[in-house]
């Protein structure tokens, strides 16, 4: 396809999705999913109109595309989560990103040796690739805006902010076994020590002092300027920074990207209606969020009276920025997958993708959330909502570039290709049903007097 017939196919699906969406968001197909068909369809497995390499020499495109996407969409999601740092979201999404998707991980790896026939470093590769839920495909599962409290989304979106972090040093490890003469107690120590708890710790730290410490002084400026000109520059320069200071600093760029945003939004909280003085778990962590309270509309007439209009200013065009960037880089990705997923789905990947999704990610989460008082309504929903997407994508181009052993490239991609696109299919067909049986569960609690019980547990 020449570049006119991309731009032709690009705008025409972009319009027919705009035209089309309040169907589509009532309906059992997400717009990514009919992206991924289209991919299908102009793929050559059906009529071979273009096809995307994917070999070592030709995937770091891919690479550089899902961490651009992914960077701006943790960053956005850590924005979106206006929670009390002691609110209980805070350790449901610790409990889904650590032990859940350990768990998830080795039930993985488990398939992959015992059902594949992999090697155990080929086997956890795989597992950790596939174990990450995604930030960007889930839109209809996580938290809308500032506002929303719903612990069901507060979870999900929580999980999918920390978990592209907390999965990659399992993948670490994996290549790391893979080297010749690797040494299994000197690789541990190592992995540990470093991949582990320096990464992690690292970049959760990072990312909240950047953002928050970028925020604070990018608003302080705007305010004493009594600027209102847009904004985005600012966002993009604190993602930007963390972003590069992560890597100088061999730290997790994912988590560092999530922990800015939600650092950003600490800033937010710590100016609105002039109370910073309040104590950090008092009412203000419920007021309005500023950006709520601010037209863009009307810019031009505003002014700018309290430090709170500012940082409102900044970060709804944070938000505005930041979700248009991670839809266009996702559309682009999802039908990058469709185009590709036809030559490379194998059986062993809908063998991998079904115990996956039905068997492991459900029981995983269960387990974690053992005694956290939750209602099994929603364990199962959350159990059921681990969207596989741009986080896989990005280490699977990873982990080719840096080289695989003991499993061919194309059996591995394989896999993963056929993982993801299955998840996009079946989530998206299921999404909208399911929630709207949640909300009129929720409904229906609320005339008989027990909505606490349904949405705190």
């Amino acid at each position: 396809m020449t570049p006119l017939w991309w731009l032709a196919l690009a705008g025409t699906l972009l319009l027919a999705t705009s035209f089309l969406s309040g169907w589509i968001h009532r309906g059992p197909v997400t717009t990514f999913a009919i992206y991924l068909v289209v991919g299908v369809l102009i793929g050559p497995g059906v009529f071979a109109l273009t096809k995307l390499p994917l070999s070592r020499e030709h995937i770091h495109w891919l690479h550089v595309a899902t961490e651009a996407a992914l960077v701006v969409s943790l960053f956005v999601t850590g924005l979106k989560l206006r929670l009390p740092l002691r609110d209980r979201g805070w350790l449901m999404a610790l409990r889904l990103a650590l032990p859940a998707m350990v768990l998830t991980a080795a039930g993985v790896a488990a398939v992959a040796c015992l059902g594949l026939g992999w090697p155990f470093a080929a086997a956890l590769a795989v597992a950790a690739v596939v174990s990450p839920t995604d930030p960007v495909l889930a839109s209809l599962v996580s938290v809308d805006d500032a506002r929303d409290d719903d612990p069901l989304r507060v979870a999900l979106s929580g999980e999918a902010g920390l978990n592209d972090g907390t999965a990659l040093p399992l993948l670490f490890l994996a290549l790391a076994l893979m080297e010749p003469g690797a040494e299994v107690s000197g690789v541990l120590a190592h992995w540990f020590t470093l991949d582990v708890l320096w990464e992690l710790a690292g970049g959760l730290a990072l990312g909240l002092l950047g953002g928050w410490g970028l925020g604070y002084v990018g608003t302080h400026l705007r305010y004493t300027a009594r600027d209102v000109a847009p904004s985005d520059f600012l966002a993009l320069g604190i993602m930007v920074v963390v972003y590069a200071a992560s890597q100088l600093l061999e730290v997790s760029g994912f988590l560092a990207a999530f922990a800015a945003g939600a650092g950003l939004r600490r800033v937010e909280l710590s100016v609105s209606e002039g109370r910073d003085d309040r104590k950090p778990n008092e009412a203000v962590e419920r007021e309005t969020p500023a950006e709520m309270r601010v037209n863009p509309n009307e810019r031009s007439q505003a002014s700018v009276d309290h430090p709170s209009q500012t940082v409102g200013w900044v970060v709804s065009d944070a938000l505005s920025f930041g979700e248009t960037v991670e839809r266009l880089i996702a559309v682009a990705l999802v039908l990058a997958v469709g185009i590709t997923v036809i030559p490379q789905a194998s059986w062993e990947g809908v063998l991998v993708a079904a115990v996956l999704l039905v068997v492991i990610r459900p029981l995983s989460t269960w387990i974690a959330t053992i005694g956290c008082r939750v209602p099994w309504q929603r364990r199962l929903l959350i159990g059921w909502f681990g969207i596989r997407g741009l986080g896989s994508l990005n280490y699977m181009a990873f982990a080719v570039m840096h080289g695989l052993k003991g499993v061919s490239v194309p059996a591995f991609e394989s896999v993963v290709l056929t993982v993801v696109a299955v998840s996009i299919v079946i989530h998206g067909v299921s999404v909208t049903p399911l929630m709207q049986w949640r909300e009129r569960a929720i409904e229906a609690a609320k005339q008989r007097g027990t909505i606490d019980t349904v949405r705190n547990g």
